[in-house]
C-alpha cells in the first residue's frame, strides 16, 4: 500500500493548483493547519476558493486571513464575513468592500452541516435557519408542519488542510479539545485530505479504535510538525 507520509510541508502541498476550492478548518485561528497554510502561502497558489468558518487575519497569526492579504484567495464561503466593531478591520474586509475579493455568508450551522452532508453524502437538507432573511433569497422554501423552511446543499472541496493531535501511519486521526471543530467533518468531505499532525507518527493501531475520531479512509497525506515546526 502506497505511504501517506510526507515529509516537508511542501510537498504536501506540492501539486495543489490554482483555482482549486480548499476547506481550512479552525475557529479564530484555534485548531487551524497553520504549516500547511504557511506552505500553500510560499507556493503561491492563486484563485483559491477557501470554505471556513472565518476569515482570519485579526492577531498576525498564520491562518486564511494571511492568503486573503497575500491576494491567493478568490473567495471566501464562510460564517463571519464581517466583524464585530467597526475598529477590527481584517484583510478580507477591506478586501471585501474594496471589490477584490468574494464572499458568501453561510450560517455557522448551516455552514457545518453542510459541509457534514457532504461527507454523509447527503444530496441536500431543509432548515429554518435564515428563512426571512437576504441569505434565504433566491432559494427553495418548504413549508413541514407549519414551519418554513429553507433547501441546503452540501458543500464539497478538491483539498481539506486538517490540523490534528495524533496520527499512525494509515492516517487515523485524534483531535484534541477544539480542533474537533471543523477539523473531523472537512477531512471527509473533500476529495484530497493532507493532515499536519502535532506528535510523531505512531504504528499502525496504536490509536484505540474507540479514540480514532476521523478513520484513515479519508485521508491521503500526513506530515509531522517537528518540535522546531514553523507554528506551533
Amino acid at each position: 500500500m502506497r505511504s501517506k507520509i510526507v515529509t516537508t510541508f511542501e510537498d504536501a502541498v506540492a501539486d495543489i493548483p490554482d483555482g482549486v476550492t480548499i476547506m481550512f478548518p479552525g475557529f479564530g485561528g484555534i485548531g487551524a493547519p497553520q504549516n500547511l497554510i504557511a506552505a500553500l502561502h510560499r507556493k503561491g497558489v492563486r484563485n483559491i476558493t477557501g470554505i471556513t468558518n472565518d476569515h482570519g487575519g485579526l492577531d498576525g497569526r498564520m491562518d486564511v486571513g494571511t492568503l486573503v492579504e497575500a491576494g491567493q484567495i478568490r473567495k471566501l464561503v464562510c460564517a463571519f464575513t464581517a466583524m464585530p466593531h467597526p475598529s477590527m478591520v481584517t484583510p478580507f474586509a477591506r478586501l471585501y468592500e474594496e471589490g477584490r475579493v468574494e464572499g458568501e455568508l453561510v450560517p455557522q450551522g448551516t455552514l457545518a452541516e453542510r459541509i457534514r452532508a457532504a461527507s454523509a453524502g447527503i444530496g441536500a437538507f431543509y432548515t429554518p435557519t435564515s428563512v426571512g432573511t437576504e441569505v434565504a433569497e433566491g432559494k427553495e422554501h418548504r413549508v413541514i408542519d407549519g414551519r418554513t423552511y429553507v433547501l441546503e446543499y452540501p458543500l464539497y472541496a478538491d483539498y481539506a488542510l486538517i490540523r490534528a493531535w495524533r496520527a499512525d501511519a494509515m492516517g487515523n486521526l485524534q483531535f484534541r479539545r477544539s480542533q474537533r471543530n471543523f477539523n473531523p467533518i472537512m477531512a471527509a468531505a473533500a476529495t484530497t485530505t493532507i493532515v499536519e499532525v502535532e506528535n510523531p507518527l505512531e504504528e499502525r493501531g496504536a490509536i484505540p479504535p474507540d479514540e480514532v475520531h476521523t478513520p484513515g479512509i479519508y485521508v491521503d497525506r500526513i506530515v509531522w510538525v517537528p518540535p522546531d515546526g514553523i507554528w506551533a
